[in-house]
């Protein structure tokens, strides 16, 4: 089974519609998105309702600035830009929209894989997996071989073989049976890894491949938006240098 990833797309409907021209060109069974719908970006109703249509429920899991704009996890430690965004986002949200993500779940096991916004462990904490050493922490909170997580915005493939030694990979990988992953796949509408384009995963079941794709959005059309609602010019400012 072949399988689009998805996760962080932050309100940024331009990335988001980017990445879906490109993910109607690909071959695939199932969509799944890892969360964090809305937060930072301009635009948290239109992408809700686009994720809505296109992802089967229980394969969509919440982040935690989904749980944020509708009151179900702390906020206190969002720096003041993410705070001052969540706040908005909330204010805008439809009552429909709201308690879409209030349904939301933020891990889920599929088909013989894991997936999390965040991390295995304490999914709904929030930790992030940044590292080899919250990587082997991980590997011991899932049962699968694979787990699929978004949350730091930044793509990595990490591998554990089945001498616990960890190695880290990035881009196209042909993965090891005998071998556990936690495969990152980053960001579609805020990159962190210092490449601006929207990032996606393509995992193929029965080839064993795993690719993370980059695409390029119109990032002018989403900082003006950004700005235009009022909200921090960093939100803006950060998407040109995918940080």
């Amino acid at each position: 089974m072949r399988y689009v990833i998805l996760s962080d797309v932050h309100g940024n409907l331009e990335a988001l519609q980017a990445v879906i021209d490109e993910i109607k060109r690909l071959r695939y069974e199932k969509l799944v998105f890892l969360g964090d719908i809305v937060g930072y970006g301009a635009n948290p109703n239109e992408v809700i309702e686009i994720i809505r249509s296109l992802v089967d429920r229980p394969l969509t899991l919440a982040g935690n600035h989904d749980y944020a704009a509708i009151g179900l996890t702390d906020i206190s430690y969002f720096n003041s830009s993410a705070m001052e965004a969540i706040l908005w986002t909330g204010e805008c949200l439809t009552e429909k929209n709201i308690g879409y993500l209030r349904g939301l779940k933020v891990d889920l096991t599929y088909e013989g894989l894991t997936f999390a916004h965040s991390s295995p462990k304490e999914p709904d904490k929030w930790h992030y997996i940044m590292d080899i050493s919250d990587a082997i922490e991980n590997f011991d909170f899932f049962d699968t071989r694979i787990c699929f997580v978004g949350h730091s915005h930044i793509p990595i493939i990490i591998e554990k073989d089945s001498t616990g030694d960890i190695n880290i990979y990035n881009g196209e990988k042909r993965l090891n049976s005998e071998c556990r992953y936690i495969i990152n796949i980053g960001s579609v509408g805020q990159p962190r890894d210092r490449d601006p384009r929207s990032s996606f995963a393509v995992y193929d079941s029965e080839t064993e491949t795993i690719e993370i794709k980059r695409v390029s959005y119109d990032i002018a059309e989403a900082q003006e938006k950004i700005l235009e609602k009022g909200l921090p010019f960093q939100l803006a400012y950060r998407l040109a240098y995918g940080r």
